[in-house]
């Protein structure tokens, strides 16, 4: 215990020595220097200097019942205490594994019955990824090994991962995309739009998937893979005509669809999972984050009735898993996170009360001149920032642009994330309204600093 109350200096000198963070210049960091994370209770969080922040963006994405659950965590040390490890290997299970699947399938609708557990979503992107060609290879059809995602979506940080996400600066790292995954443009009106309107546009850019799979050959795509939110990209929201399209085009084509929830599910849209809320079935759905509010690291892959039964019936040995799939300790976890999420009623309270809320009190910075557009869904939303208003122009450096807003907006207590000129927010699904309007506040007052003191 000694070493972890350590004074903040000395905390700083060892990070600096020995920890590698993720996505992090390590030179610029540890020139800067760490901030350190002591302590958290339901949407705050307190730094090891004792300020105070509202953190609006829940962890990272995941933080979706908030902070201090001690139900969440007398659940895993109980679990701990009665049976701390056992594999899902050699034909055994734990109750909270096999008790997790059932919960979860339950919430994911009727064509969607089975669910292979991961430790993280960037796991559960490996894993659908070496199932659809499994897949098509026991129906015959060993051609079929190409998958078609979305540039700028994000699927995780593995091979597979950073491969199908369309992120370029992942791609010069590593010699990525590996070969057989190809990426089509993403449904971003304001930064692709140009002169066209939402639902045209929206149109338009699913029609590149079937273009893509002619192109392909329809024989040797797999499957298309896509966020029903873009959430690292952006909180890029397609317009209304978009899903409907791609859903035609990938039946039409006999292609898996396969739907990235790991940020989308358990209620961040107001419904269990983003593909309720778009309303289409996928044939998989990565999940992570929200299934256990990040307590403790825990993922899977939503596997259809369509998938599973060529799995269970044609494929024999699937040669694929983790040491931890269906950890029990996490499973319970999970378990009980989930348990909160019914009981309180927050997927309803996000879709008929607080999402609403936050959607009417982003969309009072609308008028702001440099607002570019404001889009919500749920507790999930960005505000796009702008240089001009009518010509949707950007800044010169729209990353340095993002960065000092959102600066400004943790230096004043509320943290935000800026994915390049875009500022993000998802807060803990149990956020009030009046914290609401103190991160919309706070923001705006950014905007305002932006307005008067930034021309880049």
């Amino acid at each position: 215990m000694s070493d972890i109350s350590s004074p903040v200096s000395n905390l700083a000198a060892i990070d600096a020595a020995h920890h590698l963070h993720p996505f992090n210049d390590m030179k610029k960091l540890n020139e800067n220097g760490v901030r350190v994370m002591q302590r958290a209770e339901g949407v705050h969080i307190w730094d090891s200097t004792g300020k105070k922040y509202l953190d609006a963006f829940a962890g990272l994405w995941c933080v979706n019942v908030g902070y201090g659950r001690t139900s969440i965590a007398k659940a895993a040390f109980e679990q701990m205490q009665e049976l701390p490890y056992y594999n899902t290997f050699f034909g055994t299970t734990t109750p909270p594994a096999t008790l997790l699947a059932q919960k979860v399938t339950s919430k994911a609708g009727p064509h969607m019955n089975h669910v292979f557990f991961t430790n993280s979503g960037s796991e559960a992107t490996d894993t659908w990824f070496r199932l659809a060609r499994v897949y098509w290879k026991a129906l015959g059809h060993s051609t079929k090994t190409q998958i078609i995602a979305r540039k700028n979506g994000y699927h995780g940080s593995t091979v597979a991962g950073a491969s199908l996400g369309g992120m370029k600066y992942m791609h010069e790292q590593g010699n990525l995309p590996i070969e057989g995954i190809h990426h089509i443009n993403q449904p971003y009106w304001f930064g692709d739009g140009g002169d066209l309107s939402p639902a045209a546009f929206g149109l338009k850019i699913a029609q590149e998937l079937e273009s893509k799979i002619l192109e392909l050959g329809a024989d040797n795509v797999a499957a298309f893979v896509a966020e029903p939110i873009q959430g690292a990209g952006g909180v890029i929201v397609p317009p209304e005509t978009y899903w409907p399209e791609i859903v035609r085009i990938c039946k039409q084509h006999n292609i898996l669809l396969v739907s990235d929830e790991v940020i989308c599910g358990f209620g961040r849209l107001g419904s269990w999972f983003g593909y309720q809320h778009f309303g289409f079935e996928p044939d998989m759905a990565p999940i992570a984050k929200g299934l256990s509010s990040g307590y403790l690291p825990i993922g899977g892959v939503l596997v259809s009735d369509r998938v599973a039964e060529v799995l269970i019936n044609e494929v024999g040995d699937f040669n694929h898993g983790y040491t931890y799939s269906g950890h029990p300790v996490c499973s319970a976890a999970a378990l009980e996170n989930i348990r909160i999420i019914e009981e309180e009623g927050l997927v309803e309270r996000v879709r008929d009360d607080i999402g609403p809320y936050m959607a009417q009190a982003l969309g009072t910075l609308k008028d702001h001149d440099r607002v570019g557009e404001v889009v919500s869904v749920g507790l999930i939303g960005a505000v796009q920032l702008t240089t001009d208003k009518a010509s949707r122009r950007r800044f010169a450096k729209p990353d340095d642009a993002g960065a000092a807003v959102r600066n400004q907006c943790v230096t004043n207590g509320v943290i935000v994330r800026a994915t390049g000129d875009r500022m993000l927010f998802s807060p803990p699904l149990i956020i009030s309204r009046s914290e609401v309007d103190q991160a919309v506040e706070t923001l705006g007052k950014a905007l305002d600093w932006l307005k008067d003191h930034y021309h880049a």
